[in-house]
């Protein structure tokens, strides 16, 4: 779990001060976290990652599990959530947490760039491929050795 002085500290960093909010599977399941580094690696050209802890090695796929954990696990990213300028998620391998975050996301107006792998054999959810609308939400399909070029391309795109 990220301390809260890491949290002010990262909002002293990054390109031009903007904030991101990386989703990416933990109690869904890590079988992307080597995937969910790189991202995290990538986004860090374009400013302050407030959830670098999605990408860590050492997360424990049931999450942080002391007394009162859940509830401020969710205080805490939903205030991060709020702060951030964009979100990112990675929805490959399915996560009632990445959905959730994405629902407040677009609740909050913020710009969303989804990431799927086809390659996968998975199917993903119509309520996250059907929010695209090329603007505020876009859903992009990838193949992994893509990855770095697409986050350019739209941070790029976007002015960043």
């Amino acid at each position: 779990m990220a301390t809260a002085g890491a949290c002010r500290d990262a909002g002293q960093r990054g390109a031009q001060g903007r904030a991101l909010y990386f989703c990416g599977s933990i109690r869904g399941g890590r079988q992307d976290q080597r995937l969910y580094a790189r991202i995290v690696s990538r986004l860090r050209r374009f400013g302050v990652v407030l959830t670098e802890h999605v990408a860590a090695a050492g997360q424990d796929p049931h999450g942080e599990e002391a007394r009162g954990a859940d509830r401020i696990i969710h205080d805490r990213d939903l205030a991060w959530l709020q702060r951030a300028d964009v979100v990112v998620a990675e929805v490959t391998q399915p996560s009632l947490g990445v959905g959730y975050e994405l629902g407040r996301a677009m609740a909050l107006n913020k710009p969303v760039l989804c990431l799927f792998r086809p390659q996968s054999g998975r199917v993903l959810s119509a309520m996250i491929r059907g929010a695209a609308d090329g603007s505020q939400f876009q859903m992009w399909d990838y193949e992994e050795e893509q990855l770095e070029a697409l986050l350019d391309r739209y941070f790029l795109a976007a002015g960043w």
